[in-house]
């Protein structure tokens, strides 16, 4: 065996290439990277805990340092998930969807998405939890609406179903409306139950649902006008 221009030579066999590590450096706006050099040239950057494991000087075949370039991209597509994951939950097509528009091959996507699925960082029973009461707090919608909005977001129809059977859409629409109803003060009654109507449908609550609704908020309107005439 012979050591040739950064090739090791082996007798009745094909040279194969080794690297030496002439540089490990810490990044400087991300410490828990470090740029790797190998024969003197930047090469591509690993984390901190793959690069405690490696020391300069060191020498690496071609396959090692192919190993090491296929990790880093691993971790690197890893990190970005993990960004876009702070902002809010996001569904599993959400986050597949997301790894593919960044160009991550699709064998680094199902290792990520494998390790995410582990550490319940993406979890669609919870990210359903999460976009309904999200929503039951804000902006109330009914079941029609909130499945069509779950469905883009890649939810199966079984999950989300799971998850729908205790909405009070009768609850739900009462809510959505009372808040609603004040922007229709300055029109007529039948103007302003027509309007209310129409806004409760297309918040997704069935015609039932918002007519019952618009029917008992002209009843307690009517109730609170008569108290407030017994008190003057």
């Amino acid at each position: 065996m012979a050591l040739r221009h950064g090739c090791l030579r082996f007798r009745g066999l094909t040279e194969v290439s080794v690297h030496e590590i002439t540089a490990l450096e810490a990044q400087k706006r991300n410490k828990e990277r470090v740029n790797l050099h190998l024969d003197g040239a930047y090469a591509f950057s690993i984390t901190a805990l793959e690069a405690a494991r490696l020391k300069v000087g060191q020498r690496l075949s071609d396959a090692e340092v192919a190993q090491l370039r296929a990790q880093a991209e691993v971790d690197r597509a890893y990190d970005r998930t993990l960004r876009f994951l702070t902002y809010r939950p996001r569904s599993e097509a959400e986050v597949a969807k997301y790894l593919a528009s960044k160009g991550v091959d699709e064998g680094v996507r199902a290792e990520i998405m494998a390790k995410l699925r582990r550490l319940n960082l993406v979890d669609d029973e919870a990210f359903v939890r999460f976009w309904v009461e999200s929503r039951e707090q804000s902006h109330p919608l009914g079941r029609m609406a909130l499945r069509a909005e779950l469905r883009l977001k890649g939810v199966r129809d079984e999950t989300i179903e799971r998850a729908l059977r205790a909405l009070d859409e009768e609850d739900s629409a009462y809510r959505a409306a009372r808040k609603q109803a004040r922007r229709y003060a300055d029109l007529n009654d039948e103007q302003a139950q027509a309007k209310l109507g129409a806004f409760l449908v297309r918040r997704g609550f069935p015609y039932s649902v918002a007519k019952a609704t618009v029917k008992r908020l002209v009843e307690e309107s009517a109730a609170e006008g008569t108290l407030e005439e017994r008190e003057d």
